[in-house]
């Protein structure tokens, strides 16, 4: 079966550290760009990050640069998120996204929450 699975949610102090874990299966990882996105109660879903299939390039989206870290393990099939420094703006499910070569197949996992909050 093809999926993504997410995990490494929970509920964190402001300030405080979380990693998130996307296990991949189904399908030739190493060959994917992989990202993750979030949404808040209310919001648009919105890029994190994302990382290329080579492992060479990252993109992050402004509110999270210099805070939260994505990269990748082609042997485990399983891409990461560091979350450093969280804010209660942080807070929302993160989902893992999967996007093959020239785009022709798109995989979502099922998102994990994340809460910060005193």
């Amino acid at each position: 079966q093809v999926q993504l699975v997410e995990s490494g949610g929970g509920l964190v102090q402001p300030g405080g550290s979380l990693t998130l874990s996307c296990a991949a299966s189904g399908f030739t990882f190493s060959s994917y760009a992989m990202s993750w996105y979030r949404q808040a109660p209310g919001k648009e879903r919105e890029l994190v990050a994302r990382i290329t299939s080579a492992g060479g390039n990252t993109n992050y989206a402004d509110s999270v640069k210099g805070r939260f870290t994505i990269s990748r393990d082609d042997a485990k099939n399983t891409v990461y998120l560091q979350m450093n420094s969280l804010k209660p703006e942080d807070t929302a499910v993160y989902y893992c996204n999967a996007v093959s070569a020239r785009a022709i197949v798109r995989l979502w996992g099922q998102g994990t929450q994340v809460t910060v909050s005193s």
